[in-house]
């Protein structure tokens, strides 16, 4: 197991935790799961969000967007996963949209997490009239209503379920941070591509099937950006991720649910990134329909492996809000005597047997979740970024070094990310 270096206890201020952890007591009914899906295609023009210079609306719809749910109970306990093809909880829509999910369902904060696969080819979501286009404002309000739905059908669908897991791998996903030189003999750190850079190729598939065969869902992890079409598109697509989910439902059908979920890919986008649109010349598989489908494929194949399902009969969670430390004042007059100050970000974490679900309230670098993966207590660890929470970029510390993109954009301060991997280890092992 890998461990890693102590942060002072002055750095961690912890204001906000909840533990509850699984029954001492053998439970008589074992795992209950329930599935769900729902559409959440945008039925207006939209504002889109994922770039900045995109500043107009959406001109069309070239596949429909989803929100998933896999629900499951044992023994008083739940566990509510919902994975949604958008791109992050932005704009205050986070607590907005969970706050409403916790209060209609009773839920534990650490019952749920709610979660984007990083769709940059998806809608911004607004609550506030000053900020947010018409249709948008109008399109996160349905977007609530629809949620509540969704999960109103996972937890009225219970029955007794088995687990199965296994792990493939697929290419797609690439580091982005490349380092160039330029004629002066300048290097930086820019967005391009990294061959020789660390990424996670693991494709976490979990299966989850009644007691007689029948196979209630598929979920599945792997770290890329939704970035394969860029700033120019505007039409709407799950991109990647999305479009992975879809050609799985497609292959093992429709009443089997297939949620994803975006692993640790803070620099990580997927081979072929930043086109236009979709390519319509002859001949040609555009370029978001072929990476989804070489990865729904390895999906489906790790899926087919499984040959096994197992019983499990307790849930633990648990989750908190870390302080992070930020980075220090650019200004040099600032009074030191007032610190750096800290930022909150939400870290959820639960267990059912031998799989952990790690989700972190931000768009989190590969280094991150790999480094949780390999001191994880379990096996199998799903790490699930953009959940509950959207507090942009957490590099580790030694990209403070090389500088770059998720540096310049993050809030935090070096010290951060060994923090969270630290306190989501903790909490794993509190299950």
């Amino acid at each position: 197991m890998k461990t890693h270096p102590s942060m002072p206890g002055s750095l961690l201020l912890v204001t906000f935790l909840l533990w509850t952890p699984p029954s001492l007591a053998a439970d008589t009914t074992g795992l209950k799961a329930g599935t769900a899906r729902i559409d959440i295609t945008p039925e207006k023009p939209v504002t889109m969000f994922g770039y900045d210079a995109r500043k107009d609306l959406s001109t069309g719809v070239h596949d429909p967007l989803s929100a998933r749910v896999l629900a499951f109970e044992a023994d008083g306990k739940r566990l509510v996963l919902v994975s949604t093809d958008l791109i992050g909880f932005y704009s205050g829509t986070a607590d907005y949209l969970r706050q409403a999910l916790l209060s209609e369902f009773r839920l534990q904060p650490s019952e749920l997490f709610l979660t984007a696969i990083h769709n940059h080819a998806g809608p911004a979501l607004a609550i506030d009239p000053q900020r947010g286009h018409a249709n948008n404002l109008e399109y996160t309000e349905k977007l609530k209503g629809k949620l509540i739905e969704v999960v109103r059908q996972a937890l009225g669908g219970l029955e007794p379920v088995r687990l199965g897991l296994a792990v493939g791998s697929c290419p797609i996903g690439v580091n982005r941070r490349e380092l160039r030189v330029n004629n002066r003999g300048e290097s930086s750190i820019v967005l391009g591509r990294n061959v020789y850079g660390p990424t996670d190729k693991e494709v976490l598939v979990l299966k989850v099937a009644t007691a007689e065969g029948k196979v209630k869902a598929v979920a599945f992890d792997y770290a890329t950006h939704g970035t394969c079409l860029g700033g120019r598109n505007y039409t709407i697509s799950g991109d990647v991720l999305g479009l992975a989910e879809q050609f799985v439902e497609k292959i093992l059908g429709s009443d089997v649910i297939v949620p994803a979920f975006a692993g640790a890919s803070g620099d990580i986008n997927p081979w072929l990134r930043a086109e236009t649109g979709f390519n319509t010349d002859s001949g040609w598989v555009p370029e978001p329909v072929l990476q989804g489908t070489f990865l729904g494929e390895e999906v489906v194949h790790v899926y087919r492996s499984i040959r096994q399902t197992g019983p499990a009969d307790k849930i633990g969670t648990a989750f908190v809000m870390l302080q992070l430390p930020v980075k220090p004042p650019e200004d040099p007059s600032a009074k030191k005597s007032e610190g750096p100050g800290t930022r909150p970000l939400n870290v959820t974490v639960a267990r059912l047997g031998d799989v952990a679900f790690v989700g972190l309230g931000a768009e989190v670098c590969t280094e991150i979740g790999m480094a949780i993966k390999a001191a994880s207590p379990c096996e199998h660890t799903f790490v699930i970024t953009h959940c509950n929470g959207a507090a942009s970029y957490l590099p580790t510390k030694e990209m403070y070094v090389q500088d770059g993109y998720e540096v310049k954009t993050s809030p935090f301060g070096p010290q951060a990310a060994d923090i969270v991997i630290r306190e989501s280890i903790r909490l794993l092992h509190g299950l």
